[in-house]
């Protein structure tokens, strides 16, 4: 399973996205012929006929022309959205990675590896308040309790990839928990931007054994996360 084009809410100022609507879950592939290719930034958009219907489409910017045929997988429906780049809101779009692109590629740029901090010293960062207040070791330990709920974490950016499938990636440690167990590190993925070192609150959904394909499996992380300092 290849690693899927994260559906953006809003996008960083560089790529000149923005949208105003939730996404709909992903589905599996879509298959179309272009009939329209316009490129921005990273990113192509698509005019696709389907077995469905024309329908609009964005992947990671690709050399392809009016006639390709083309397999869009595992995905995700927006609406209303607004590409600030095209000046034009799309009522309807796909976003998803184009088969044969070798998506998995940029995942392992951004995560080679274990998760290394980028931040080197003592980490202690109070807890932040409210009832859906949690600790970094909190939501490790308790993700049965946690999973699909919203929880508040206040932590230092330990490590930070911009930009990886359409979102940022996050490294969060608040001097919770232990090393030995993996306890003392959760993966955030956002559309906000930070940089290491940065101490931000982050809002967000608990999600629970999910794997992005090309081996990046992760027992716990937070994603949807709006990032406030």
């Amino acid at each position: 399973m290849r690693l899927f084009f994260a559906v953006v809410m809003l996008l960083c100022a560089s790529t000149g996205w923005s949208a105003d609507q939730s996404t709909t879950p992903p589905a599996a592939v879509l298959k179309g012929t272009v009939l329209e290719a316009k490129d921005v930034e990273s990113y192509t958009y698509l005019r696709l006929k389907t077995a469905d219907g024309e329908t609009w489409a964005a992947v990671g910017k690709a050399p392809l022309k009016k006639g390709a045929k083309v397999t869009i997988e595992n995905v995700m429906v927006m609406t209303n959205f607004e590409s600030k780049a095209l000046k034009k809101t799309f009522p309807k779009i796909v976003f998803g990675t184009l088969a044969g692109t070798g998506a998995g590629s940029e995942m392992s740029a951004a995560h080679s590896g274990a998760p290394k901090a980028e931040f080197v010293g003592d980490v202690k960062v109070a807890k932040a308040s409210g009832p859906d207040a949690r600790t970094v070791a909190e939501v490790i330990t308790k993700s049965a309790e946690l999973k699909d709920k919203t929880v508040l974490v206040r932590g230092k950016v330990v490590k930070y990839s911009a930009s990886i499938m359409g979102k940022n990636w996050i490294h969060l440690r608040d001097g919770s928990g232990s090393a030995a167990d993996k306890s003392d590190d959760v993966l955030v993925t956002t559309l906000d931007q930070t940089k290491v070192g940065d101490v931000v609150v982050v809002k967000g959904v608990v999600h629970t054994d999910k794997d992005f394909g090309s081996g990046y499996a992760y027992k716990v992380l937070i994603e949807e996360a709006t990032l406030q300092k």
